[in-house]
């Protein structure tokens, strides 16, 4: 209840976090507690091109906590003059579709096969550390980056994983491509899986290269569902930019932790959706519901 007006308190939601099934240093389990613990109403786990923590979640929700199913999925856009990397987060689609299944698939291995070989590039240097110490890192889950800079951590060359993801670590030196789907066919397999595709921190410039908004133009029209504009790694003028588009293209507005664990020092919860983009988010999925 809201202190004197006797109204309920907005529910606090948080639709795009990280667990160990990819780069999350907490369980599923784990990361539903956490939830629960900051206060969520609603939590989103989103793991990099997976589902494997979606079982466990649903097992561990604690009552009063409910779970929207989803996924933040590596796609690429092959524009005129270069190629740019970029992320989805679909919510509420099928597991089970074939073709969308098939493609995190087809990701999933590619990134094993790259987290390898950055391995082995390192170790070309001389870097003490080896491809079955970063898988154990992953707990099973999908090896990434991150587990790589926690081997490096471990070596002592750097003491924090913002230090490994440096240009002259992860970030550039020891940085090779993923093998992306392309972001018009993620976006139609998403729809066609009966998920709600929305474009993860659009205009994080301090990330690298971003798209144009004649892009998100086209995607929109595509079937893009909407655009996540309050995010850690969003300027308050990036945020505004991202509010303004998405109400010029219909598109609606979430806010995200991106929350990793420990991997990143954002706090679960630190940015949330408004309940009402929330429920037109839930309204226009066809694939799985909410858990809770």
């Amino acid at each position: 209840m809201t202190a004197g007006t006797g109204a309920p308190a907005p529910a606090r939601i948080d639709l795009h976090t990280h667990s160990t099934a990819s780069d999350g240093t907490l369980t599923p389990g784990e990361l539903m507690a956490a939830a629960s613990g900051a206060g969520l109403d609603v939590v989103a786990l989103t793991d990099h091109d997976t589902t494997a923590g979606w079982a466990a979640a649903a097992t561990a929700r604690p009552a009063g906590l409910t779970l929207v199913r989803g996924a933040e999925i590596s796609c690429r856009w092959y524009g005129p003059d270069t190629a740019i990397p970029l992320h989805l987060l679909a919510y509420l689609f099928d597991p089970t579709d074939r073709a969308l299944a098939a493609e995190l698939a087809r990701v999933r291995v590619a990134r094993e096969a790259r987290g390898e070989r950055i391995v082995e590039l390192l170790r070309a240097d001389g870097v003490d550390i080896t491809w079955d110490e970063v898988r154990g890192y992953a707990a099973g889950g999908t090896v990434g980056r991150p587990h790589i800079a926690t081997a490096l951590i471990r070596t002592g060359l750097v003491a924090t994983t913002s230090e490994a993801f440096e240009p002259r670590w992860l970030g550039e030196r020891y940085r090779l491509p993923k093998d992306d789907i392309d972001v018009f066919t993620a976006v139609r397999l998403v729809r066609e899986a009966g998920g709600v595709p929305v474009f993860a921190h659009p205009r994080a410039t301090r990330r690298g290269r971003i798209v144009p908004d004649e892009l998100i133009v086209e995607l929109a029209a595509a079937g893009l569902f909407g655009l996540e504009a309050d995010h850690t790694d969003h300027s308050p003028a990036e945020r505004a930019h991202v509010r303004a588009l998405a109400a010029e293209l219909g598109l609606v507005v979430t806010g995200s932790s991106d929350f990793h664990g420990s991997h990143k020092m954002v706090r679960i919860g630190a940015h949330t959706t408004a309940p009402d983009a929330y429920e037109r988010i839930v309204s226009a999925a066809r694939g799985v519901p909410p858990v809770g």
